[in-house]
């Protein structure tokens, strides 16, 4: 007698298509970060500007990036998928990965950390990627300070302060994530070059091997920040690491292919109304820099070029000061600059500027010799640096310059601060420089502050203006007859 056959019930059949369909459906999900990250975060608004980061990323884990840089306004959702969801997607793509994750201090990095093992740890996850997990609990302790490891892998992911420890640990995937915290840090040379000898000196080395790659996501502040020097790196030196750049300014431009001149980056969220409000309530500078990726505007910042006139003399003065900003480093360190300004009927002349880069022997014998140049009709005044450094260099100035006019000068509030009252009479058509051939380094340095990479310029011109401002009249009795009987306004140049 034959067996009846064990034909399988409509509701079985029915069963048996919904779990294909799901299998079909986690697989479509793992299949790149942009489906991953729409599985795992169900209300992700998904924008153009998303997928091209997300493809990106996809070319990292897959070996065909090995620098990546991604430059884009706060908030626009670069975290989200570089230092949320792409590391959580990588482990499970790959749980024998090793990725080390910066940011500008300790505390949000692992806070982004934090984030990552919730979405290990998520249903969603689980579904997709089921063989990985996190260390068991024994471990929260390293977990909660941004480390964990993936269990039974040779996977690990350390969180760090861009100037934090990674001592010890390799990476096949380094990531940073905004290395300034903000204006503050990013004015701060002594930050910058700390921040720039970590990545050399430490975050660079942790790379594991030919394949170890680095992802860096910021928004730009400063010219000179670790984005611009690697730029400027690559730029003079096709030896040096060459980076996939994807830069979005939040305005566009210059035609792109997902959008024309003048439209925002992602409308739904930030409008061109909006964007508008931000850009004249923060000013040129810092829309330049963080909204547009493009630090130092010309004609855009604190000054603008238009400002500056030029005069051929000075008319009779009543008082002259230089203003020195020094710097003890030859070579490719920082500027040593003398600003001369005159005061004449109200109106001020920037006559003079020395400068260069000079060891310190050599600053000491340059601010001598132009002294002795300028006359004792004009006060030299230096900025004073903060402690008993700044106190002893003043010492010994004032030996070597004994009989001129000198004295140090406190430096008190930000450099923006001490650039205002120059900025204002400038502004107001009060002030004018001496045609010579220092005029468009002086003109381009201060158009760049305070993004631009040197300051030395701006810093001494400073200390001038706001000595002549200042101090009392009697202190600058210049020798009459200067500069009388010369026309002092002959245009603009």
């Amino acid at each position: 007698m034959t067996p009846l056959l064990d034909v399988p019930t409509i509701e079985q059949e029915l069963s048996a298509i919904e779990r294909e369909l799901q299998r079909r459906h986690r697989e479509f999900m793992k299949r790149s970060l942009v489906d991953f990250t729409r599985h795992t975060f169900q209300d992700y608004e998904v924008n153009w500007h998303h997928q091209i980061v997300a493809a990106a990323l996809d070319r990292v884990l897959a070996g065909l990036c090995r620098r990546l840089m991604i430059l884009m306004p706060p908030q626009n959702g670069k975290s989200e998928l570089v230092s949320r969801r792409f590391p959580a997607y990588a482990f499970g793509k790959n749980p024998d990965l090793r990725i080390i994750a910066c940011s500008y201090d300790d505390e949000w990095a692992q806070s982004l950390s934090r984030d990552v093992q919730k979405i290990m740890a998520s249903q969603e996850y689980v579904q997709l990627f089921p063989l990985t997990r996190l260390a068991e609990a024994r471990d929260l302790e390293r977990r909660t300070q941004g480390q964990f490891d993936v269990v039974g892998r040779r996977g690990y992911y350390v969180a760090s302060g861009i100037m934090g420890s990674i001592t010890g640990r390799t990476a096949d995937i380094g990531i940073i994530d905004d290395p300034v915290r903000n204006r503050a840090d990013a004015e701060s040379e002594t930050y910058r070059e700390r921040t720039w000898d970590q990545y050399v000196s430490a975050f660079t080395t942790r790379q594991f091997g030919s394949g170890g790659s680095i992802i860096l996501c910021c928004t730009r502040w400063h010219e000179d920040d670790l984005a611009g020097r690697l730029l400027d790196l690559m730029s003079k030196n096709p030896a040096a690491d060459q980076w996939e750049i994807i830069s979005l300014p939040a305005i566009a431009e210059v035609e792109e292919v997902h959008r024309h001149v003048g439209e925002a980056l992602w409308p739904s969220k930030y409008s061109l109304e909006e964007l508008h409000r931000r850009r004249a309530g923060m000013g040129e500078y810092e829309w330049a820099s963080l909204f547009q990726q493009r630090p130092a505007p010309e004609g855009g910042g604190l000054f603008k070029r238009e400002w500056f006139r030029f005069v051929d003399a000075v008319p009779t003065v009543a008082r002259r000061v230089r203003g020195w900003d020094t710097a003890s480093t030859p070579g490719a360190g920082d500027w040593t600059c003398g600003v001369k300004v005159a005061e004449a009927r109200g109106l001020f002349f920037v006559e003079d500027v020395t400068r260069g880069q000079w060891g310190p022997g050599a600053v000491d014998a340059i601010i001598k010799q132009t002294a002795e140049m300028d006359g004792r009709g004009c006060a030299q005044r230096e900025e004073k640096e903060g402690g008993s450094a700044g106190v002893a260099v003043v010492a010994a100035r004032t030996k070597t310059l004994a009989g001129v006019d000198y004295a140090g000068v406190s430096i008190t509030g930000s450099k923006v601060t001490r650039a205002r009252p120059f900025r204002a009479q400038l502004e107001a058509g009060n002030a004018f420089l001496i045609r010579s051939e220092w005029n468009e380094a002086y003109i381009k340095e201060l158009c760049s502050f305070p993004t631009g990479k040197h300051d030395d310029q701006v810093d001494a011109t400073s200390c001038a203006f706001n000595a002549v401002l200042l101090e009392p009249a009697a202190v600058y009795a210049a020798p009459t007859g200067i500069g009388e009987g010369r026309s002092y306004w002959q245009g603009p140049r």
